[in-house]
């Protein structure tokens, strides 16, 4: 690795925490997509009593987010446990607690809010940093879900680990987290799911210009790449988003 490369990914981590200390947290990314015009009432519900309601039951709030072309009234957040045991615990208790219920039941006087609700178990990667609210606020999130080339996992993580992740940081853009799904339905074993933030729609056309100009990535996708691409087709999904005014990660 050059010494350019290995510097960029040290002060990556430093950003956000250090690799060595890999992530044990057990995560959970939850979508939500609010009933017509109730958007808003969703959003005041998790601003006023969900997200305290899951910090009472040992929930870890990283962050909330709505997609920037939110054409489908959708909720991003994800959740951090102790283990998939604590998830379970922490739930059960959250949904009979009386103040969820009240505030449930309040904020559904005139309809439910929420017609679908998605759920994905997650488990950090070992290259991944520690995943921690960044200093500042004001940024656009980055959440992109790669699909890997059949036999190609491995290597994709291989080169996310040594040179993608570095090459990010070389070009301004916070690796916040990097993940692979612990289920077989939402991709294990094929999907890696990772969020960057950066600092506003220009800096991070900025970023993707240069990092996929650089000539040190042409050379790391040449090598990696011999026998074909290791993503699939159509294989990258990219969402924006900008963080709730109650999101811990601004």
């Amino acid at each position: 690795m050059k010494i350019w490369l290995a510097l960029a990914l040290a002060l990556s981590l430093a950003f956000t925490g250090s690799a060595a200390d890999q992530e044990k947290r057990f995560f959970e990314l939850r979508i939500y997509t609010a009933a017509p015009d109730k958007l808003d009432g969703l959003l005041a519900r998790f601003r006023d009593h969900t997200v305290k309601l899951f910090a009472k039951h040992g929930m870890e709030n990283l962050g909330y987010w709505v997609p920037v072309d939110n054409q489908e009234n959708k909720l991003y957040y994800l959740l951090a446990y102790p283990s998939r045991e604590a998830r379970e615990k922490s739930w059960k208790e959250f949904g009979a607690d009386p103040d969820w219920k009240a505030a449930q039941k309040a904020s559904e006087a005139n309809g439910r809010l929420v017609t679908k609700a998605e759920s994905i178990y997650l488990a950090a990667t070992d290259y991944s940093p520690l995943v921690q609210a960044p200093a500042g606020g004001g940024r656009l999130y980055e959440l992109i879900e790669q699909r890997a080339a059949p036999g190609k996992f491995t290597t994709l993580n291989t080169r996310f680990r040594d040179q993608t992740m570095g090459l990010f940081a070389k070009h301004g853009v916070v690796n916040f987290g990097y993940w692979t799904p612990t289920e077989a339905k939402d991709g294990a074993g094929e999907k890696v799911y990772y969020l960057l933030a950066h600092k506003d729609a220009s800096a991070m056309a900025v970023s993707w210009r240069g990092f996929l100009r650089d000539p040190e990535w042409a050379k790391v996708k040449a090598a990696t790449e011999t026998d074909g691409p290791l993503t699939t087709k159509d294989g990258i999904k990219s969402t924006l988003m900008a963080p709730t005014d109650f999101s811990p990660a601004k």
